[in-house]
């Protein structure tokens, strides 16, 4: 039986002349109840928009054109604004992409997940806080009891997530609609929001839309798949037919998009091709103490080393220390000790003491191109800008480089008068890298730069960064939460757990054990193609939760309080050694190689 039917759905978009443009084109299908129904596709494929037109609305500048979405007796697009008023947030609820940007930092959680009850009048205050407690038990929440009187910015990301769901979830709707809400968050902490929000949604008997270009993810939440691109139905089934044996040939390109897969980059320079040498660096946040430390210290002891063409992984969970890191290796943030050298000259940790050469030489690349790029600057200005301040170019010698940098990663000359706004999430970290290569640099440090990006378009941004790195013998800090990425470009990578590096090894190490009982939690969170994956592994990363601690003064390993293997009166009492083994990668444990495989 269907709880929702959607029927030749249409959506326009004015054009500056001549007819709309339809994004949604004659889409139908039906939303099972008490099912999971999951909309999957690249960038631009419709997957929002049809389920934000489920509640009835439509993003600004689009028209509901055509068609019907019926719920019962009901057409929802035939309902006026008091009825759609009525129906959101009650019958049907939205969880949106970022809970941090939804909930409103000024007010207080109880007060923001209680307000559709309030909204409503469905029940009282009290009612509805008692209702809002036990969802946050529901939803393995800390202190469930007095997490109302705090504000958004105290909570995580997977907890604000998670809070956003107790809201939707209020009510008790009869549809709840996520759109990609664990597309920002770690491996770890993605399982166990999915997995709260999975077990929530069959608790209640709820159905749910579930938006995503994630293909892994949808494996283990859908029960149904639609396929889409550019706004059409490309196929629609079971999930378990979609994932092995899919119809549409769209369908098997998203799969193998969801694999990512060995990327050759040029040979590394010979060991005396250094161009990145980092030893024992620390910093973090607030004054500095009189032992020489900030008050909150996020990296400390570090050492690298990135050679002349190699990529560089730097991994781990949300706060583990990487943006930290890039942000001091590009002068953002001074540590407060350490050695910096860049092409075996000393690199100071301040911005402003850096010579305009070194200035040139490291490039950052952030993860929000959105946040990034100046919104009134043109695509012709966001690039001049860097090639008159590195390298004096002005007028049509300016222009001419303009156009070859677009050219090189793969845009049209014809978006030099765009705006940012005009680009897509692709389009503009292409531009993000574009910006960074005007420079000219040696060294680019990639901060998650494919996190927001569907599989196809962060597949083609890889693609590019690895025709760069040949023609002009790039090198990369590649910073991630997706090991699965890390692995397909990087030739060494370091995994990082509460600013303290816990191993260091080649790829082809990575793919071996034993591993560090951390990196060995966070390969095991990789979501894999595979019905029932989640039960399986939830169970093992939910053993692990726990605060993260640091390492403090005394150098103990911050892992320990996490840890499946720890050994009482030894990872608690002394600091672990650094151990190497036989595969060539470095290790901080106490356990022994054999230890460590037993694991």
């Amino acid at each position: 039986m269907a709880l929702m039917e959607i029927e030749n759905l249409r959506v326009t978009v004015p054009r500056e002349a001549g007819p709309e443009a339809v994004i949604v084109d004659d889409v139908s299908f039906a939303l099972p109840e008490g099912e999971i129904t999951a909309l999957i596709g690249e960038s631009g494929s419709g997957k929002t928009t049809i389920a934000l037109s489920l509640m009835g609305y439509a993003k600004p500048g689009c028209r509901l054109a055509g068609g019907a979405i019926r719920m019962g007796e009901t057409d929802i697009l035939q309902q006026d604004g008091a009825a759609l008023r009525a129906l959101r947030g009650h019958r049907i609820a939205y969880v949106p992409q970022s809970a941090a940007a939804a909930f409103n930092p000024a007010k207080r959680i109880m007060d923001q997940v209680v307000e559709p009850a309030m909204i409503h009048r469905t029940m009282s205050r009290a009612e509805a806080e008692k209702k809002a407690v036990a969802l946050f038990r529901s939803l393995a929440l800390p202190d469930p009891e007095t997490l109302g009187a705090r504000y958004p910015h105290q909570f995580s990301g997977g907890q604000l997530q998670r809070l956003a769901a107790a809201m939707a979830m209020i009510l008790d709707p009869r549809l709840v609609i996520l759109d990609e809400p664990t597309t920002a968050l770690d491996v770890t902490t993605q399982i166990e929001v999915l997995h709260a929000f999975k077990q929530l949604i069959r608790d209640f008997g709820t159905t749910g839309v579930y938006v995503s270009h994630d293909l892994a993810v949808v494996a283990q939440m859908a029960d149904q798949i639609v396929t889409l691109r550019g706004g059409k139905v490309q196929e629609i089934g079971r999930t378990e037919q979609v994932i092995t044996a899919p119809e549409s040939s769209y369908t098997r390109d998203l799969l193998a998009a969801a694999r990512p897969r060995p990327r050759t980059t040029r040979t590394a320079g010979a060991a005396q091709d250094v161009v990145l040498e980092i030893e024992g660096l620390t910093g973090g946040y607030g004054p500095i103490g009189k032992d020489g430390r900030p008050r909150k210290t996020v990296v400390e002891d570090i050492g690298l080393t990135i050679r002349r063409g190699a990529n560089l992984g730097v991994i781990g969970e949300s706060g583990c220390g990487k943006s930290t890191l890039a942000r001091m290796i590009s002068g953002l943030l001074p540590a407060s000790s350490g050695v910096l050298k860049l092409d075996g000259f000393e690199l100071r940790h301040a911005l402003a003491e850096r010579s305009r050469a070194q200035l040139r030489d490291v490039q950052i690349l952030f993860q929000m191109a959105d946040t990034a790029l100046n919104p009134a600057a043109t695509v012709g200005q966001i690039l001049g800008r860097p090639l008159s301040f590195y390298h004096g170019l002005r007028g049509g010698a300016r222009r001419r480089r303009v156009a070859e940098l677009l050219d090189m990663v793969q845009l049209s000359e014809k978006m030099i008068h765009r705006r940012p706004g005009q680009l897509s999430g692709g389009q503009k970290q292409r531009l993000n890298l574009a910006r960074a290569l005007a420079a000219e640099p040696r060294l680019i440090l990639c901060d998650e730069i494919t996190s927001a990006l569907d599989t196809v378009v962060a597949a083609a941004i890889l693609d590019l960064l690895a025709s760069l790195q040949k023609d002009l013998g790039l090198s990369y800090m590649f910073i991630s939460h997706d090991l699965s990425t890390v692995r397909s470009i990087c030739d060494e990578v370091m995994v990082l757990y509460a600013g303290r590096m816990v191993e260091y090894g080649t790829r082809a190490a990575l793919e071996t054990a034993p591993w560090h009982p951390y990196t060995r939690l966070l390969l095991s969170s990789i979501p894999e193609m595979e019905i029932g994956w989640m039960e399986r592994v939830g169970r093992e990363v939910k053993a692990q939760q726990g605060t993260l601690l640091s390492g403090g003064d005394a150098g103990l390993c911050p892992f320990r309080n996490r840890c499946l293997v720890r050994v009482q009166g030894l990872c608690d009492t002394r600091p672990p050694p650094m151990r190497t083994l036989s595969k060539g990668s470095v290790v901080a444990c106490h356990l022994d190689e054999t230890g460590l495989a037993e694991t």
